[in-house]
C-alpha cells in the first residue's frame, strides 16, 4: 500500500489511502478537497522508498475535509515552592479532520 509524509502546520503525518488524520486548523469548508505538495518521504509499501532532500518532486496527497473540532482539554498548572504563586490554565487546540482519498507518487 502507498504512503508517504508529509507536512503542514509545521508537524509531519504519515499517509495511506482511507486514513483518518487530525491536522492543525485548515482555513477550508467541509467536503472540499485539499493538496498537500510538502511531501517529505514516498513509498509503494513494497521495496521502493523516495526520500526527498527536503521534498519528493512531483509527490502529493490529496484528502478530503470532514469536518472541524477542538481537541480535549489540556491543563497548564504553573507552581513556584515557598511564594504562594499558583496559575491554572486551561487550552483546546483547533483541528481539521480529513480522510486521505490519494497519494500520489513523484
Amino acid at each position: 500500500m502507498t504512503y508517504a509524509v508529509f507536512q503542514t502546520g509545521g508537524k509531519q503525518f504519515r499517509a495511506e489511502p482511507g486514513a483518518r488524520i487530525r491536522i492543525p486548523s485548515l482555513e477550508v469548508e467541509p467536503g472540499d478537497t485539499v493538496t498537500f505538495d510538502e511531501v517529505l518521504v514516498a513509498g509503494d509499501g513494497e521495496d521502493t522508498v523516495q526520500v526527498g532532500t527536503p521534498r519528493v518532486d512531483g509527490a502529493s496527497v490529496k484528502a478530503e475535509v470532514l469536518r472541524h473540532g477542538r481537541g480535549d482539554k489540556v491543563i497548564v498548572f504553573k507552581r513556584k515552592r515557598r511564594k504562594g504563586y499558583r496559575r491554572k490554565q486551561g487550552h483546546r487546540q483547533n483541528f481539521t479532520e480529513i480522510r486521505i482519498d490519494e497519494v500520489a507518487l513523484g
